[in-house]
């Protein structure tokens, strides 16, 4: 207020041009040329000369002439006053454009638009809520039922498999297949080797071992070695077979029969892949078979006859 009522004469002079009035008007004439110059300028106003930094420029002159048409007719509460009811429609202006752009009409109106608009918001706000609420709810039960339904479904399986095995067993023992057992009818040998071990575990496998049991992966083992050493003693033969020097037609059947090694290598190749899926110890697993060096393996085998 005091930088407004002390400004320079020439600022008040231009403000004074700028609301296109005289020094020496009434305050009558300042509101007038106010209100006149800010429905021209203001940005909310339909007009086509509406621009914001003008009606800055218009408000601020408002201010500085009221002030000192104010101080020179020395009405001091008039004029507090009146600074007062200019500051208190700024405010409301102020807020009548801070609506989020929502509404039309007066601040009034618009002020009620937007309460409206507010309360629909909320209400819609609320409403999505329980809708996502509701669908976790729903989506959670049904998730919980079909964890049931698998959880029942393994009981029954496994119930049905432990019958089946015991129904196997009973069979078994009346048509007497137990009778020829070693050790039948006497006490299971305590296991103290490994005391970490479950006694249960080691007697079983003690068991299966005793009545000539072997694990899969020892199996494929075995099988995998006899099926190599019979692939080259083959291929060796077949060489013998052509003798040497070897005649073109004897060349082509060579050809042939390396080309069907090369095959039954790449088979038993797979079966080393199987091995190695099921063998329990990562040193005993087996690298593939390299036909190219089968077949010059077995021409030196040959060559060294």
């Amino acid at each position: 207020r005091l930088a407004s009522s002390h400004k320079p004469r020439s600022d008040v002079r231009d403000c004074y041009k700028l609301l296109e009035l005289e020094e020496g008007c009434s305050l009558e004439e300042v509101r007038s040329s106010y209100r006149s110059l800010a429905k021209k300028y203001h940005p909310d106003s339909s007009a086509g000369t509406a621009d914001p930094a003008a009606f800055i420029r218009v408000e601020e002159a408002y201010r500085a002439v009221l002030s000192h048409v104010a101080a020179r007719q020395h009405p001091a509460e008039e004029g507090e006053e009146e600074e007062d009811q200019f500051k208190a429609k700024s405010l409301q202006h102020r807020h009548y454009l801070s609506f989020e752009g929502v509404g039309i009409g007066t601040p009034s109106q618009r002020e009620k638009q937007y309460m409206q608009f507010r309360v629909d918001r909320a209400t819609e706000q609320v409403l999505e809520y329980r809708q996502q609420r509701l669908g976790g709810c729903c989506a959670g039960t049904d998730l919980l039922r079909a964890k049931d339904l698998r959880e029942s479904k393994k009981v029954r399986i496994t119930q049905a498999v432990e019958r089946l095995v015991e129904d196997l067993i009973q069979e078994s023992m009346a048509k007497g297949d137990f009778d020829n057992l070693s050790g039948k009818g006497k006490p299971l040998r305590k296991f103290s080797d490994a005391p970490h071990i479950d006694p249960m575990t080691h007697n079983l496998n003690r068991i299966l071992i005793d009545n000539g049991y072997q694990p899969e992966w020892i199996l494929l083992q075995k099988e995998i070695r006899e099926t190599i050493e019979r692939l080259r003693e083959g291929a060796v033969a077949a060489r013998r077979k052509l003798g040497e020097p070897m005649s073109p037609p004897e060349r082509e059947q060579w050809g042939r029969v390396c080309e069907q090694f090369m095959q039954d290598i790449r088979k038993l190749n797979k079966r080393v892949d199987n091995f190695n899926l099921v063998v329990p110890i990562l040193s005993r697993q087996l690298v593939h078979f390299s036909p190219e060096r089968e077949i010059v393996r077995a021409q030196k085998s040959y060559e060294a006859l």
